[in-house]
């Protein structure tokens, strides 16, 4: 039995939810099992209702407000989510597999593949028992499709721990209105990270980011129609080349851009560093597309390992202030996860680093119910490793 028992979970939508795992240090036994959609759909109807991610005729400020005085703001109420989750989402054979070797002192790791169904789930977050989640006993990250993490020109950036940071905190956007605003206000307390408000642009990054050993963005991602398109906004005004339209002022940089090349010719492909964190709205919401290649596939094709992103809308202090009940004037929630990711990248394991941290944060919750330890934050965090 190995140290670290890893197990491979996938996920896929068809007549039910369909479940598929197989533990890394016996391949060939693969488990197969069936749910009915009764069974699931009503908790995941529960989850939309609650995440801050629009529904369908939102606006960005209805769901916020919807979500922040929810049941995800709300200790007893989140309990009861997480628990139903637990219950519909966790097939009882992988739990009694899990706790078998947890009885023997060995902590699971769980690389899960979603389906579009359960895309935003927060499998760390789920209550699995009175006062403990599935993070506490297992670690959590996301298992990329195996087309992504083993297509024959996938690039490999080497892991180097003492190579450059690349960190782009809140980057100026031209034309930006109040929807592409600044994330992170006038004093975040990040100003070691970097410099905020940092003006930068696609051909000033890229060849500072082809020599890093890490990439840290703070800002905003926006979706489209499908994942290539997925854009990640930079200093980037409407002289600049690629593969998405100027909006208001501004050229997106897009998930095609980093696979493909942003400049007129033949492709040419970005370098990423090992580890890339994109702090930002939806960032990792690809796997809501049928095709799931958008900003997080890019970066672990173009040379990432670890990339961390997020799987729903990421309130800011700003937003948590307006609209949460009991929110603090002075709240530093984002920047406090912004430190967790930093520091997560920066540690030998970024997958059992970050968790060590979503365990404390669901601790205090569970024991306090502050808004500061809420999931709305923490459990929007994953890392896919490839």
């Amino acid at each position: 039995m190995v140290n670290r028992p890893t197990v491979q979970l996938k996920l896929v939508d068809a007549d039910g939810l369909f479940y598929s795992w197989r533990w890394e240090h016996d391949l060939g036994a693969i488990q197969n099992i069936m749910v009915e959609p009764g069974r699931v759909q009503p908790a995941l109807d529960a989850l939309a209702e609650a995440l801050p991610t629009p529904l369908p005729g939102e606006t960005v400020d209805q769901a916020l407000q919807r979500s922040l005085t929810g049941p995800l703001t709300d200790r007893g109420r989140e309990a009861g989510l997480a628990t139903a989750l637990a219950a519909s989402l966790i097939p009882f054979q992988l739990a009694m597999e899990m706790n078998a070797l947890l009885e023997q002192g060995l902590r699971p790791h769980v690389r899960i593949q979603p389906s579009l169904s359960t895309a935003q789930v927060p499998w760390e977050a789920l209550r699995v028992d009175e006062g403990e989640r599935f993070v506490t006993n297992a670690d959590v990250s996301v298992l990329p499709p195996a087309t992504v993490r083993n297509a024959p020109e996938r690039r490999r950036t080497a892991w180097d721990p003492d190579g450059e940071v690349v960190t782009v905190l809140d980057p100026k956007i031209p034309g930006a209105g109040r929807d592409l605003g600044s994330v992170l206000g006038d004093d975040s307390g990040l100003k070691d990270l970097g410099s905020l408000r940092e003006v930068i642009d696609r051909d000033a990054l890229e060849p500072r980011l082809a020599d890093a050993a890490r990439f840290l963005y703070v800002g905003h991602v926006t979706t489209s129609k499908h994942g290539l398109d997925a854009r990640l906004h930079l200093s980037c005004g409407p002289g600049t080349t690629g593969r998405a339209a100027v909006v208001n002022g501004h050229r997106p940089l897009t998930a095609a851009d980093l696979l493909l090349g942003h400049r007129p010719g033949p492709a040419a492909p970005w370098r990423m560093p090992n580890r890339v964190a994109l702090i930002a709205c939806e960032s990792g919401g690809e796997v809501r597309f049928a095709e799931p290649v958008g900003l997080v596939a890019a970066a672990i094709h173009t040379g990432a390992s670890y990339v961390t992103a997020t799987r729903w809308t990421l309130p800011t202090d700003e937003g948590l202030r307006h609209f949460a009940p009991g929110a603090r004037e002075a709240t530093t929630v984002l920047p406090e996860a912004i430190r967790a990711v930093d520091g997560a990248h920066g540690a030998a394991d970024p997958v059992a680093a970050l968790n060590a941290w979503q365990r404390a944060k669901a601790d205090r919750w569970e024991a306090e119910g502050r808004l500061e330890d809420s999931p709305v934050i923490w459990a929007a965090f994953a890392t896919a490793c490839a």
